[in-house]
């Protein structure tokens, strides 16, 4: 299986994935790894690994419609069996959904479809909810809608902030991405069609 990953940012499920892969613990091509922007650590920790990489930059486009076209054909170059959102915070088209017959896999720092978009942790503190946690899902037209594959709860702490809650999120969010991937990996879990 071939997955390219798109960062916006640290990188910090991708490298969950690339030392699993290296490890042996994961059976799947990191194709390339593409970012939204410049300067992004998930691209540095990606040509550490020796993984192709490249940006396709949103700042550079007059139009969301030509990034995302852009962004589909550089993504569609390197072939992926699945695209793979991790910690990317744009919001691609239907149009760049279909290209990939519905198999664009999204990580989410909360139970959805409770805090879907960009604030998740931050939207479940200040609802003053007792237990947040993660999703791993398909991605789809709208924003955090797509069908669930995975979740798994963790509790909020009396002393947690943002951060410090986002911290332990991630931790659980990594191993759900990672056995996600691998049930894909090994036909366990079929990738969506269209």
């Amino acid at each position: 299986m071939r997955i390219v990953v798109l960062v916006s940012g640290t990188g910090s499920n991708l490298q969950a994935v690339i030392d699993a892969v290296k490890a042996g613990a994961l059976n799947l091509e990191i194709a390339a790894v593409g970012a939204d922007r410049e300067g992004t650590y998930g691209i540095e920790r990606s040509d550490e690994a020796g993984i192709d990489t490249f940006v396709v930059n949103f700042n550079s486009f007059e139009t969301r419609e030509e990034w995302d076209a852009a962004l589909a054909a550089k993504v569609a170059s390197y072939e992926p069996d699945v695209v793979v959102s991790s910690g990317f915070m744009r919001i691609v088209s239907p149009e760049f959904i279909a290209r990939f017959g519905g198999r664009y896999l999204n990580t989410h720092p909360a139970l959805l479809p409770a805090f879907p978009g960009a604030h998740g942790v931050r939207d479940a503190l200040e609802y003053g909810v007792k237990v947040t946690g993660c999703t791993v899902h398909w991605a789809d037209a709208g924003v955090d809608t797509g069908p669930i594959i995975a979740q798994e709860a963790v509790a909020i702490a009396d002393s947690d902030d943002e951060e410090s809650l986002h911290e332990r999120i991630k931790v659980v969010e990594r191993r759900l991405l990672i056995d996600v991937l691998r049930s894909l990996a090994d036909g366990e879990l079929e990738a969506r069609a269209g």
